[in-house]
């Protein structure tokens, strides 16, 4: 009998362990980064910091565009060979919601408030608008076979990548009226589009051009080229690195450019096929897929080194979750709300009123905090400095940059609940 006891005493402590063990690879766990597996319909979690795959979740079929919520809560992936979109749970990586939008959805993306998905829904000629709070299509606009989306920084228009045959263009979206408002016409099927971060540029990718167009957002027309060589398929300049990346398929290169001169000046070797790159939320590390290697590159753009882990049958594209909640509590009963790869992240946040909001400078520029109600604010938030505030009447709380007034916020204070007597 003393032994069976002992035994089980044993087994608690182990299971008490393991669990202890648990909690702490958790806590430990490093951001994540979603990637989407084209042949094997399902996306692998990685663990950046860990380089591994923490969690394969089956998705609509052909996942092609990937976007992560604001608040880091929701990642969206359009099914391509499918007609909806699947909605990750990021807190449990399982899909929680389905939404319907039409034959073929392909590219995605985020409006900079956080408020609603737009999706390229090729095989119905149509962009859709997804309300992000309740998933429902909020509206639709007209665009002939869209492919990818990329919208300004300062949310006033959507630029789409329309492929239909005979009549290549950028159709240009208007975000208030949901109308085309215009068009860039082109001699090849364009690819993949991405604003600067001031959203004076677009970087623009065509089928077998062999370098990045660069369009004047302004005037709406092709102002020079980066030569790349072989079938670049996404530039990107992200607002922490000084010079911007591409993607090139043909040599499996991620290629820095200068924007300035829009020269090429180094490349760094990663996997076979790439397809894609977002960056790591403290803007350090670039993450490419490599479709035809069945891998992700973890490059570090500074020493050049990559690390190559391996995912699922044809990843395509990669997103990062860049939050992991609408607003992390801290010591003083608040919550903190990250600037980074400009914008803050998360742009909507709720609190209790009585609570604080702490921004802090992620970013490699300087930032600050302008309330639209007039309250102090930070002028000036160098990198690595922070800035709080109190909030004790509920209501909702607008503020932007006082540096780039393209990134907004809003700070949602709620009363008090009443306390049980």
């Amino acid at each position: 009998m003393r032994f069976i006891q002992l035994a089980s005493v044993l087994r608690r402590g182990a299971v008490a362990a393991g669990i202890a063990m648990l909690a702490a690879t958790a806590l430990a766990a490093g951001p994540k980064v979603y990637v989407g597996n084209f042949k094997d319909n399902t996306i692998s979690v990685v663990d950046i910091d860990a380089a591994k795959v923490v969690a394969t979740v089956p998705v609509a079929a052909g996942p092609d565009g990937i976007v992560v919520s604001a608040d880091g809560k929701s990642v969206f992936v359009s099914g391509s060979s499918a007609s909806s979109l699947s909605v990750i749970d990021a807190g449990k990586d399982s899909v929680g919601k389905t939404i319907e939008v039409g034959s073929g959805p392909q590219g995605l993306a985020l409006r900079p408030d956080g408020k609603q998905v737009l999706v390229a829904v090729n095989g119905a000629d149509r962009v859709a608008f997804i309300d992000v709070a309740s998933g429902a299509v909020a509206d639709t606009v007209p665009v002939p076979k869209p492919h990818t989306i990329a919208i300004k920084p300062d949310g006033s228009q959507a630029y789409v990548s329309s492929q239909q045959p005979g009549s290549f263009a950028v159709a240009i979206v208007d975000m208030a009226t949901h109308k085309v408002s215009g068009a860039i016409a082109l001699d090849k099927p364009p690819r993949d589009l991405e604003f600067s971060p001031d959203g004076k540029r677009l970087y623009l990718t065509l089928a077998g051009a062999p370098a990045v167009q660069v369009v004047d957002a302004v005037a709406n027309k092709i102002v020079a080229q980066i030569a790349t060589g072989v079938s670049p398929h996404i530039a990107q300049h992200f607002a922490s690195l000084a010079q911007g990346v591409v993607v090139v398929q043909g040599p499996g290169e991620l290629q820095f450019f200068d924007p300035a001169t829009n020269a090429v000046a180094r490349s760094i070797a990663v996997g076979k096929q790439p397809h894609w790159v977002d960056i790591t939320p403290d803007g350090k590390r670039l993450v490419v897929s490599n479709e035809g290697g069945n891998s992700i590159s973890i490059v570090d753009p500074a020493s050049g080194q990559s690390q190559t882990v391996d995912v699922g049958n044809a990843p395509r594209k990669v997103a990062m979750q860049h939050a992991s909640s609408a607003g992390h509590a801290d010591m003083g009963g608040g919550v903190k709300v990250s600037i980074a790869n400009f914008a803050f992240v998360p742009g909507p946040t709720t609190i209790t009123a009585g609570q604080s909001v702490t921004w802090r400078n992620d970013d490699g520029a300087p930032h600050g905090v302008a309330f639209q109600d007039k309250a102090p604010g930070a002028p000036l938030l160098l990198p690595g400095e922070q800035f709080s505030r109190r909030f004790d009447k509920p209501g909702s709380y607008e503020y932007v940059c006082s540096v780039h007034a393209y990134m907004t916020g809003v700070v949602v204070v709620k009363p008090e609940p009443a306390r049980q007597l």
